[in-house]
């Protein structure tokens, strides 16, 4: 029988799109009570969802030392009957939690946090590796008595009792209803990356696409620092106008769909240079783009290549070729019959496998059998 949920995230936006719009919202449709404990600037219920706003913390340190034993106290305070939580640096709390209240406790493993502390640029480069050894003892030894969700496949080599709940798109998300937002984008070839703008992800390799391909516009649409926008619009020269930046703060899903639903794209691009923490991920923009009939363009690492090319929904390319890179879009543009037909095969597989609505049941099930 649904009881009382309590979720908490010490990191993530509220409106975070698999902890609200995903899980959250599955689990109040659901008939769970459900209770949200996340930085924000009021008190609010949302969607049946009643949001416990945590004050945002002056920097990092306050954030891990002093936030979680902020959301640990508003925990206690809701008896809850599960406690679903997002962050590692919520592990200890969470310890203590599952002692104090004797409910059950969900860690939602969002990242592989082991490969993503060797990329920190704010960690002494000789400290990284030792860091991350010590962070993978802490997470296993702290989380050995929670239920584990993990949101990539390849997470199960670490946690072998885990449950994988995969970031695939709501079906239920029809885009004529999501057009409060007016971007009035023009028809022009033009390509578009959706999600945080760093230089591991691709942010250097991007503008020199513009350069190379005459009156091609590309479209960035997530958080991107000013340095990195600095950097951007340097590569860029006298192609500036041709680059489109939306990466001031939180951009909500809303507003993604809009992009998505704006214009035909030649491509939705994903071409990062190659990291240990990202070669093995099946990225969330890659279903976004599918299920807005978006072709992929990617880089040629060998789990991509499987998704994309085994299943004609894009293309894939070598992430330090620029040549090959923008051939590749020559190609989009030159063949539209082609193109067409990568969009409708990615969002056939959407349709069909790769969305929230097969997941959410995994999740339910999960949840099931917390209260048997």
């Amino acid at each position: 029988m649904p009881g009382k949920v309590c979720i908490i995230t010490t990191v993530h936006h509220p409106f975070d799109t698999r902890i609200f719009h995903k899980e959250a919202i599955t689990l109040a449709k659901t008939g769970y009570e459900v209770t949200l404990i996340a930085q924000h600037d009021k008190d609010e219920v949302v969607d049946d969802i009643n949001i416990i706003a945590l004050q945002k913390p002056k920097n990092r340190f306050c954030r891990i030392f002093l936030l979680g034993w902020k959301a640990y106290k508003l925990a206690l305070k809701q008896n809850a009957d599960v406690y679903h939580f997002h962050d590692p640096e919520f592990l200890p709390w969470a310890n203590r939690l599952k002692k104090k209240t004797k409910a059950k406790v969900i860690y939602d493993v969002h990242e592989d946090y082991i490969t993503s502390i060797k990329q920190k640029k704010y960690i002494p480069f000789i400290f990284r590796g030792l860091i991350s050894k010590i962070f993978d003892y802490l997470e296993k030894s702290y989380s050995k008595e929670f239920v584990k969700i993990l949101a990539e496949k390849y997470y199960q080599k670490r946690f072998t009792n885990g449950y994988t709940i995969l970031n695939y798109p709501v079906l239920s998300e029809k885009p004529e209803q999501r057009k409060e937002y007016n971007l009035n984008i023009a028809e022009e070839n033009a390509v578009i990356y959706t999600g945080n703008v760093s230089i591991d992800r691709g942010a250097l390799i991007y503008p020199e696409l513009v350069k190379l391909i005459p009156n091609l516009h590309l479209y960035l649409v997530g958080r991107c620092d000013s340095r990195i926008t600095d950097k951007i619009y340097n590569i860029a020269e006298n192609s500036k106008e041709f680059i489109h930046i939306d990466g001031e703060g939180f951009i909500p899903f809303e507003k993604i769909i809009s992009y998505y639903i704006g214009k035909n794209w030649l491509a939705g691009l994903a071409i990062f240079p190659y990291s240990e923490h990202y070669y093995q991920k099946e990225l969330t923009k890659f279903f976004e783009y599918m299920n807005f009939g978006i072709p992929i363009l990617a880089s040629n690492f060998p789990v991509w290549r499987d998704l994309i090319e085994k299943n004609e929904c894009g293309i894939c390319v070598n992430p330090f070729n620029y040549k090959e890179i923008s051939n590749a879009i020559e190609y989009i543009v030159n063949n539209p019959d082609k193109a067409k037909n990568m969009g409708e095969n990615g969002q056939k597989l959407v349709r069909e496998k790769y969305n929230w609505e097969n997941e959410s049941k995994n999740l339910l099930k999960i949840y099931d059998n917390l209260n048997k």
